[in-house]
């Protein structure tokens, strides 16, 4: 499709000083993701743009967007009016009215939900189930012993197992030294009350009094080692601990038991991770779960953090005058929870896409991602379901800060064996900031020529959390749904374009920068923005619109 360079504004850089600023300040950080560039001196989506220069009603009432993410505050001020909701569903009644394969799903699915009501909050990483699962078939096998045709999956094993063990070793260490600091805390607090008798020191002083005493890091570990607990050695471990943040023994405890969940369940290949849920993990079957898509269990209340700062860029209600505004009041969120400590199970993934498409979702968001996939048939059949029924599929890319051509990051459209897509239905988004120049892609962001579609904003985004409460938070995971909202808007006023016309509609219509960039990763290689992504443009909402009326004319 050619695009009509005409309704592309702002694609180079140097007619964008050409407005004045538009907005106050105040709106321009708080929002600066929904700004334009040539009025704002942000990059922007230009969403507000569109929005003021707009004065037509959607054709369609209503377009569904699933959120695919952990739990939700399905509650919240800015959400709860936009939440999803089964009409053809009776609550709370154990019965599945509608037919669909779920009881009682009122307002989305929980993937994660077990027998007894509540959901997983650990699950094993994607390497350890790839271990525990092809040990039999692979374990101390030498390669020119096996099959050509399991060549692949005999590679993908020997990855992840060089991947589990590393990861093991690096947290039981960790453990380790957590045990020591805890059996030290104490005695280090009491030994420095002499000092400081209000316990009110800061880094620079013990660092000053760490340098009178010249113990250096060499001699440190050598006296920790031989359980030496000297003056000096007492200051740096002091020091150690406030320079992570770490100022009360509580933080230090606290951390170990998160490592101990790590080491008892998301690493261990003996966890029995799907033991509660009750389901065969290795069929794709539905039924499995439960509804509470909303549920908080006491001590995990930010397990539900994620999917609302996700779900409130796409879709919070822009009419009630209270926090953030998404793309339009007549997107609704539909939540599914497959999302927990540890990976998304492939299974999981599949059964969600099939859940979302099957009930009427025409964008499916997927701010999540993992290194291995143990069942990609899985998914590729889902993402093939979705295309065949015109569901657009949107991914973060994530956040390590490297290049997915070469390290794969799933769920992924990218077949790795022959470098070509699966399908036609998928886009994958890097995060940017809002400043232009050289740092402008955030250092967190993956990226990719061939496995990142587009960049997005992505960082310091203004969003809702649990409880009616908003910061900011920064990520793939935020850029992600600004590509889902753009594309429910698309539809919302062009409902008979295909999947495959929004897709690259969204990509061909962002604003392309010419400029060089450091790559994510790095402190200082630099490549022009334009190479990595296949696109090499930025997400920009008006243009799209504008691109979509005209190829809508020809429908």
């Amino acid at each position: 499709m050619k695009l009509l360079i005409s309704f592309i504004f702002c694609l180079s850089i140097s007619i964008c000083y050409s407005q004045t600023n538009s907005s106050t300040k105040e709106d321009i950080i708080k929002y600066w993701h929904h700004k334009d560039y040539a009025q704002d001196k942000v990059l922007g989506i230009s969403l507000d743009k569109w929005v003021k220069q707009n004065k037509i009603k959607p054709k369609t009432n209503k377009i569904i967007v699933a959120v695919l993410d952990t739990q939700m505050d399905i509650n919240h001020e800015d959400l709860k009016p936009v939440v999803w909701k089964n009409i053809k569903e009776i609550p709370n009644n154990n019965k599945d009215d509608d037919k669909n394969g779920y009881i009682d799903d009122v307002n989305g699915w929980d993937f994660l939900g077990t027998k007894n009501g509540h959901y997983m909050v650990y699950k094993n990483y994607e390497y350890t189930r790839i271990v525990r699962e092809q040990s039999t078939k692979f374990q101390n096998k030498k390669r020119e012993e096996i099959k050509e045709g399991d060549l692949q999956d005999f590679d993908e094993y020997q990855r992840a197992l060089k991947v589990q063990e590393s990861k093991v070793k690096f947290y039981q260490n960790w453990r380790k030294s957590l045990v020591f600091d805890i059996s030290v805390f104490n005695k280090s607090k009491d030994t420095l009350k002499y000092f400081f008798t209000k316990e009110n020191y800061t880094i620079k002083q013990l660092d000053s009094m760490y340098k009178i005493y010249k113990i250096n890091d060499k001699t440190y570990k050598q006296r920790r080692d031989s359980n030496d607990q000297d003056l000096g050695a007492l200051i740096s471990y002091m020091k150690a601990n406030y320079e992570l943040n770490q100022f009360k023994i509580e933080d230090i405890q606290g951390q170990k038991a998160q490592l101990d969940s790590v080491l008892e369940r998301n690493i261990n290949i003996d966890f029995l991770e799907r033991e509660e849920i009750g389901d065969n993990p290795a069929k794709l079957e539905k039924g499995y779960g439960n509804n509470k898509v909303g549920a908080i269990i006491k001590g995990v209340q930010e397990i539900n953090e994620h999917a609302t700062e996700v779900a409130s860029i796409i879709g919070a209600n822009r009419s009630n005058k209270i926090g953030i505004d998404g793309f339009s009041d007549s997107i609704m969120i539909m939540p599914i929870h497959l999302s927990a400590s540890g990976d998304e199970h492939d299974k999981d993934i599949a059964m969600a896409i099939r859940y979302a498409v099957d009930n009427g979702a025409k964008v499916i968001n997927m701010s999540f991602g993992k290194e291995f996939s143990l069942h990609k048939d899985w998914i590729k059949e889902a993402f093939a379901y979705a295309e065949k029924h015109n569901v657009l599929l949107v991914h973060g890319a994530g956040n390590d800060g490297k290049n997915t051509d070469e390290l794969p990051f799933y769920p992924n459209d990218y077949n790795y064996d022959n470098k070509v897509e699966v399908c036609g239905n998928f886009i994958t988004v890097g995060s940017t900031n809002k400043n232009y120049g050289e740092k402008m892609v955030s250092s967190f962001s993956n990226y990719g020529k061939q496995n990142v579609d587009i960049f997005a904003p992505g960082e310091e985004i203004y969003v809702a959390f649990p409880n009616n409460k908003y910061d900011y938070n920064s990520g793939t995971s935020l850029a992600c749904p600004m590509v889902s909202g753009a594309a429910a808007l698309i539809w919302l006023y062009h409902p008979k374009l295909t999947v495959q016309q929004v897709k690259k509609i969204i990509l061909e219509s962002g604003i392309s920068y010419d400029n060089e960039v450091i790559v994510p990763g790095t402190s200082d290689k630099k490549v022009k923005f334009s190479e990595l992504s296949k696109s090499g443009k930025i997400l920009n909402v008006y243009n799209a619109m504008e691109m979509a009326k005209e190829v809508s004319k020809g429908k």
